[in-house]
This record gives structure tokens, sequence and C-alpha cells, in this order.
């Protein structure tokens, strides 16, 4: 069944053509992007991938065009329904809910802004509140991320210096054995970075 497009959908240029963004759902802005254009220059074509957290599906739908297969997960229902609009494989889930697959490339773009008591609990709001440190939905992440990765799997993270950048590369270093930013874009109030995670010390295979 195709989704119905609600009132209030907006289309968004993705580099190179046009993708729906249903209301709801998180828009692209610049995090969406600088991930995008990390995980084009790292994905191999060989790679099974998952896009955790996939929005309106944007980077898993490019990220398709140079990989061996893409899945992407949401825990937002809109979202997944945004993302299979797009052309995107995608389930609803919370990080690896219902998943016993292992990829080589693990791509996530968290919520990693912190959050005070009495944020809205709205799903545009669920997208960015990560907390009251920015790391509560990142230590989830990075403590189960190293059984769904294959011997050559790598992480793909986006953070912020708001969330922390020392506190969550060490996370990350207690679960590879490599760790370094790859992309960065610097805005007047923050920095944004993706940082590649390698070599797992507890993968599935391993």
């Amino acid at each position: 069944m195709t989704p119905r497009i609600a009132n209030g959908t907006k289309k968004v240029r993705d580099l190179s053509e046009q993708v729906l963004v249903l209301p709801d759902v998180y828009e692209p802005c610049d995090d969406t992007y600088l991930l995008m254009e990390a995980a084009l220059n790292e994905v191999h074509p060989t790679d099974s991938v998952l896009e955790i957290g996939t929005g309106c599906g944007v980077i898993a739908k490019r990220v398709a065009e140079r990989a061996r297969c893409v899945i992407a997960t949401d825990k937002n229902p809109r979202a997944v329904e945004n993302a299979k609009l797009n052309g995107v494989e995608a389930i609803m889930g919370d990080l690896f809910a219902d998943l016993n697959s292992r990829f080589d490339l693990i791509i996530f773009n968290p919520p990693y802004l912190p959050s005070g008591r009495d944020v809205p609990g709205d799903w545009q709001t669920r997208a960015w509140d990560g907390g009251p440190s920015g790391r509560e939905v990142i230590v989830r992440f990075l403590s189960q991320v190293g059984i769904y990765l294959t011997q050559k799997g790598r992480v793909l993270l986006v953070i912020s210096s708001i969330t922390g950048y020392n506190e969550v590369t060490q996370l990350m270093h207690a679960q590879f054995k490599i760790v370094r930013a790859i992309a960065e874009r610097k805005f007047f109030f923050e920095t944004l970075y993706v940082v590649l995670g390698a070599e797992a010390t507890q993968s599935a295979e391993q």
C-alpha cells in the first residue's frame, strides 16, 4: 500500500533529487547532510548497511546507490512510512530491536542534544532529545552495536560539541580499536562531527 501523502508534506533536495518529508518527521538538516557525505565516502560496493533513525530515508536512499544492500530503522512510525514513500526498505524499531543480522556499516544520527525535564514528547523533539547529558541514546547504542557488526564492520556516528566530543569518543574507544573524526562542520554555537568506529573489540563473528 502506498502511504498517504498528508497535508504539510515538504519536498527537500538531497544533493541530487527531491525527497518527501512528512509531518512529524525530522527534516534533513546540517547534521543529515554531513553524515550523508561521510557515508558516501565510506561505503563500499560489497557492504551491507544499516541506518538507525533514518527519518525520511534520505541518507539510506543515497547510500543504497553504492552499497550491496541497505536497511533502515526508526522508532517513529511516521518516519518508517516516510522512508518507504521515498523508496527505502525500512522497519520500525528502537535501535536494534527485531534485528538479527550483522552489518558491514552502521550509520546513526542519534538524538544528541541535552534536554531538561519538561521537554515535549512529540516525535520532532524525540529526534534531538538526548536526555540530560545528550548522551543517553548514544550510550545505549554503543553498548549494543558490537554484536551487530561483521568483523570488518564500521560505525559512523554524528555527535555535537555540545554533547561532549571527548566523552563520546572515550566511550567509543572502549568498543573500537580505531576511533577518529572523519568529517566536521563548525557553526556559531556548536561543531558537528561524524566519528568513525572500526575494528570492534566484540563483534558478532569474534
